[in-house]
């Protein structure tokens, strides 16, 4: 499905968003009673829009709205019609868990497949997917758009690096999808194991998950001898390629016809023109399952004024690393502090005095530190004690973030935050 002209977007743009905002109008009490609320205060019926603009008039959606109606009370369909069920990290100990239709996993494999084709990916190449567990959903997306243009596929499947260099090699990958980080660490492992880049079919590498600074595209690009190619996706829905780069490479064009993107005020909520930097904010135009409505992601981002060279109609979006809310980015993996804090008090049955920092590395993967203030509760004066009581936190911490992570002691005498 081609994307549409400029001149077709807006009036495609507003007869989606009208059907998406009856349907969750109609199906979901969540969304009808703001949208009552809405009337309510202003007298015009809130599903009635006359330009694509006056959504600005809705209120926001955020994590912990989806975290307060778990698990389906945000389902715009009955549980008959689902026929895939996703969770993600949610803002507490409860997952967010998201439902697709047939026609939903349909939009995703063309928003997919629409990414890969803008990169020059064809049926030629071969396709090997390597995320960390807490993506193993966008894995599958990966593995479903790739499949339906004829591509081969080797699936997103844990592995240490030393088989995924050797599946690399062996099987004549063309194209490595994977998170900025993982790709760092590959690379390095590459080198120290004498293996050579150009002996390998590689050609293009897909990041996704976190922001990719330019110092390591360049370092990839030329170590590696491939080019890269930037996606940006949302756990929540979830979906990995709701923007991609074009060959241009000048930002990350949005999937306009799927979602319309906003970017806001994280202050006041207040809309900003184009060319201002602020919080990116999604509405979902044809998910039937799910319907997001201004959905505030936290991501720090830009819509870009000019169109870009590659004649795309799509909107680009320049991506920041800085976020607007209190998520942590763990090699792509989103974690909220508040989920930190209450893993430790399930586990230890209080809050304990602790701190916490993401970990970057090149060559390695990134990682959570979690420094907890030595508290007479939790440990005792063995070391034996001790290292066994950090080994039990340290497990309950990773099944429940989903991350890798380090828990060590801080010395009584150290000044406690929360970083």
């Amino acid at each position: 499905m081609p994307h549409p002209a400029k001149e077709e977007l807006k009036q495609l743009q507003l007869e989606r968003l009208q059907s998406t905002l009856n349907r969750a109008y109609r199906n979901v009490p969540f969304h009808r009673n703001r949208q009552n609320l809405l009337a309510a205060q202003t007298g015009k019926d809130p599903a009635v829009l006359e330009k694509r603009d006056d959504i600005s008039r809705f209120p926001f959606m955020d994590r912990k709205d989806l975290a307060d109606h778990y698990p389906y009370g945000l389902f715009a369909v009955p549980l008959r019609d689902i026929v895939r069920i996703h969770t993600a990290p949610g803002t507490g100990l409860k997952p967010t868990v998201t439902g697709y239709t047939r026609q939903d996993l349909g939009i995703w494999q063309e928003m997919t497949a629409r990414s890969l084709r803008a990169a020059g990916i064809s049926s030629h190449d071969i396709l090997q997917i390597s995320l960390d567990p807490g993506l193993a959903n966008w894995g599958r997306d990966y593995k479903d758009g790739a499949e339906s243009m004829g591509i081969g596929v080797i699936p997103n499947t844990p592995l240490s690096p030393e088989k995924q260099l050797m599946i690399l090699r062996d099987y004549k990958t063309t194209v490595l999808v994977t998170t900025p980080s993982e790709a760092a660490q590959l690379t390095d492992r590459m080198f120290r194991s004498d293996l050579n880049p150009i002996s390998l079919n590689l050609q293009h590498l897909i990041l996704v998950g976190e922001p990719l600074t330019k110092e390591l595209r360049e370092r990839l690009e030329q170590q590696l001898h491939v080019r890269v190619w930037m996606h940006y996706g949302l756990s929540e829905v979830p979906g990995p390629a709701i923007a991609f780069e074009c060959p241009v490479h000048e930002g990350l064009h949005i999937s306009e016809d799927f979602f319309l993107p906003e970017i806001i005020d994280s202050q006041s909520g207040e809309p900003l023109p184009k060319g201002e930097r602020g919080e990116l904010v999604l509405t979902s135009l044809m998910t039937r399952a799910f319907p997001l409505i201004r959905f505030r992601t936290g991501e720090c981002a830009r819509l870009r004024k000019e169109p870009c060279s590659c004649g795309s109609s799509l909107v680009q979006m320049d991506w920041f690393a800085t976020r607007t809310d209190d998520i942590l980015n763990v090699n792509g993996v989103k974690v909220h502090q508040n989920q930190i804090c209450l893993s430790l008090e399930r586990t230890l049955g209080f809050t304990p005095d602790f701190a916490y920092r993401v970990i970057s590395r090149f060559g390695e993967k990134n990682y959570l530190e979690i420094m907890i203030h030595a508290d007479e509760r939790i440990f005792s004066d063995e070391i034996k004690e001790i290292e066994m009581r950090i080994r039990q936190i340290g497990e309950q911490l990773r099944e429940n973030l989903g991350v890798p992570l380090h828990v060590r002691v801080k010395e009584k005498n150290t000044a406690s935050s929360h970083v």
